[in-house]
């Protein structure tokens, strides 16, 4: 997954299709992102006596690293992500325009 903190990215399928976000969290080891604002669910709190009251959170939950494409900084479009060497150090790059991806 060539996904990192802080990129950009659109979502290509589900309930949120369509809408943009940064990303907060990478989990490896699930391949997902978590996006705050995006894929939000309820969670119903059962009240714990009288000093916290009962309560509905609303919830980001991480989207599937498949759901999501990175959006290119330069040309502003959907894009994959392609892989250079410069000066002997891997750098991340857009598939369509060619730049660099900090």
């Amino acid at each position: 997954m060539n996904l990192k903190k802080g990129d950009t990215i659109i979502v290509i399928a589900g309930k949120d299709k369509g809408r943009q976000g940064k990303i907060e969290k990478v989990f490896h080891k699930e391949n997902s992102v978590l996006v705050p604002e995006l894929n939000q669910y309820k969670k119903h709190r059962k009240a714990q006596g009288e000093n916290r009251p009962g309560e509905i959170l609303t919830l980001s939950r991480p989207y599937g690293a498949a759901k999501v494409a990175l959006l290119c900084p330069k040309c502003k479009l959907q894009t994959r992500i392609g892989i250079k060497i410069l000066d002997n150090k891997k750098v991340r790059i857009c598939r369509k325009c060619g730049a660099e991806i900090s």
